[in-house]
């Protein structure tokens, strides 16, 4: 992957309806990558301090949100602390965003980046 930096605001550099601003909470799911949009990773560390910041950040900039399919292709584990969480670490996003990219398969992808800590695992 070509990876360019750039202290430019996304706003600036690409229209408006080319950005999705991928969000946990965004209550429409992403069915598959287009490669003429730009996917913008949110980066908050604290997920239980900031809910629902990325969504609300998305908004104000009159950006459209999506969500990866975490839900529609896993489901929940049991564990001992019944922890379930959707939020992942940009490495994590990136990871499933390649691997989806590669395989057009979202089961690979999301196994690829989604780690069994985060309550959630593929079907058997």
């Amino acid at each position: 992957f070509q990876i360019d930096t750039t202290q430019e605001s996304y706003l600036d550099l690409f229209p408006l309806d080319a950005i999705v601003y991928l969000t946990p909470d965004s209550e429409n799911v992403l069915e598959d990558i287009d490669p003429n949009k730009v996917y913008v990773l949110g980066g908050l560390v604290d997920e239980s301090i900031h809910k629902k910041l990325t969504l609300q950040r998305a908004q104000e900039q009159s950006l459209q949100t999506a969500r990866l399919p975490i839900r529609e292709y896993m489901v929940k584990t049991a564990n001992t602390k019944n922890y379930h969480s959707e939020t992942l670490a940009i490495n994590q996003v990136f990871d499933v965003l390649s691997t989806y990219y590669e395989t057009q398969s979202w089961p690979a992808a999301l196994k690829a980046g989604v780690s069994s800590g985060k309550g959630y695992v593929l079907p058997d």
